[in-house]
């Protein structure tokens, strides 16, 4: 068994059956278990009285489905797998059995909010990501390409670009791909031009020094085109297969609601987010980041 655990929700929909080989092509590169997780949701007390029997039947059902999927894909990747099947609120699940198996990374489909007319990452996924204290992958969209030849790496001069460089880096040796590091500058004031210029500089020879191909660039922004719109463009001149974000929290909100710009890209992306949250620290030394 290997200390790395990648946790994989699963509610047998579309997306999260998409989001199975992702996840199972980074564990052995890896050389991580995976741990395939469903949630049976939560009855009222009303409800409970009447369908506990049915309940466990369904986690029967549940369980014997998810242990298909383990043998069907931990053959074909050469990955060792467990099942775990709980009941509950889904992103609350997910979490606590994040934290109790340890999991180093959560990679989930999700097929969006439903009624709603812009597309939004579902509720659940949301507060997965908001919530985690690990890395989260979000997949929805088209059926990406297995493995990663591109990484978007968006920087501001926000706190705890340090925390995301790192998770840069080691995912970029997972599947020796070229980091994109990008920063935009959407006013013409200079000063802010160089700070970004500089840290961007910073980081490029960072990720060189540390031997992972790299390239940055300053991008001059308009008024009429938001910054997670400029990532997307970004994103598609170099074909990429990962944006890396960090969903900090916005200053002096008493909320765990997720940036703006963050919950754009997660909504609106078309190719993975990994989603970090950054870790409580006042004092973090190095550049700054990012979305």
């Amino acid at each position: 068994m290997s200390a790395n655990k990648i946790l994989v929700p699963i509610g047998f929909s579309e997306q999260s059956i998409l989001a199975l080989g992702q996840a199972f092509n980074l564990a052995k590169i890896k050389n991580s278990d995976v741990v395939l997780l469903s949630v049976v949701k939560e009855q009222s007390m009303m409800q409970s009285l009447f369908v506990d029997d049915l309940t466990d039947q369904l986690k029967l059902k549940v369980k014997q489905k998810l242990n298909e999927l383990a043998k069907q894909y931990g053959d074909k990747f050469g990955v060792s797998v467990d099942t775990m099947v709980s009941k509950g609120k889904i992103y609350e699940q997910i979490n606590e059995v994040a934290e109790l198996i340890s999991a180093d990374l959560i990679i989930m489909g999700t097929n969006g909010s439903q009624g709603n007319k812009s597309k939004l990452i579902g509720s659940n996924a949301e507060k997965v990501v908001r919530l985690s204290k690990c890395p989260v992958i979000t997949i929805k969209g088209k059926d990406n390409r297995i493995g990663c030849e591109n990484i978007i790496l968006p920087l501001d001069l926000e706190r705890q670009t340090k925390e995301k460089v790192t998770y840069a880096l080691e995912y970029a040796r997972y599947w020796n791909a070229t980091i994109r590091v990008v920063s935009v500058v959407l006013r013409d004031n200079q000063e802010v031009r160089e700070k970004l210029k500089k840290n961007i500089n910073q980081v490029h020879d960072f990720i060189v020094n540390a031997g992972v191909k790299c390239s940055a660039e300053l991008i001059e922004g308009g008024k009429k085109i938001t910054l997670g719109n400029f990532v997307f463009q970004y994103e598609k001149k170099f074909d990429a297969d990962l944006i890396m974000i960090m969903t900090k929290q916005e200053e002096l909100s008493l909320s765990n609601n997720i940036s703006d710009t963050a919950r754009y890209i997660i909504n609106n992306s078309e190719i993975p987010v990994m989603s970090i949250r950054p870790k409580e620290s006042k004092h973090i030394t190095g550049p700054t980041i990012a979305f």
